[in-house]
């Protein structure tokens, strides 16, 4: 019989990573709206929220007791690296929502020198490594499908958004 607690391990450990970030991201919408910005095509906002939200039920219903795959598990923590880095170059600026504050300018430091949207390359890849990493492909699938629905609404909706930030 296999071991639950990596499962459990692994899995709290995406859960909890999303609950300190939830607070994070309201606190900094809350400070980028007082600071006079402004929220941008907020329609969207529930459809990310329940993809997002069935997708780690998903995997507590699917995932425990199923075998491990070391490498992309491994794969999976580099992903999470990134993550950080993200939050970390945005800083204060991070937010689930799109909010532009006038005046601003686009951050075009750490990965955003690589790349327009790192931060949803990582959740894509998050979307689709997670359930791999416990052979479940046919979860990294759909949600990886209905992700790429949600993230094109978002990043054209996003991309509009930002061309008055940039220079």
């Amino acid at each position: 019989m296999t071991p639950l607690w990596p499962h459990i391990a692994i899995l709290a450990f995406v859960t909890a990573q999303r609950l300190v970030e939830l607070p994070m991201a309201t606190a900094n919408t809350r400070r980028l709206l007082a600071a006079g910005g402004h929220e941008v095509a907020p329609g969207h906002y529930p459809l990310i929220v329940a993809v997002h939200a069935a997708w780690l039920a998903s995997l507590w219903w699917f995932a425990p007791g199923r075998p491990i795959d070391l490498v992309l598990l491994c794969l999976f923590a580099l992903v999470e690296v990134g993550r950080l880095w993200v939050l970390r170059t945005l800083g204060p600026r991070w937010t689930t929502r799109i909010i532009v504050v006038p005046g601003e300018r686009l951050v075009a430091r750490g990965p955003y020198r690589f790349a327009t949207h790192p931060n949803y390359v990582v959740v894509c890849a998050e979307v689709a490594l997670l359930p791999l990493v416990f052979g479940l492909w046919q979860l990294a699938l759909l949600f990886s499908l209905l992700n790429a629905a949600v993230l094109a609404i978002r990043i054209r909706a996003e991309n509009r958004a930002l061309e008055s930030l940039r220079p």
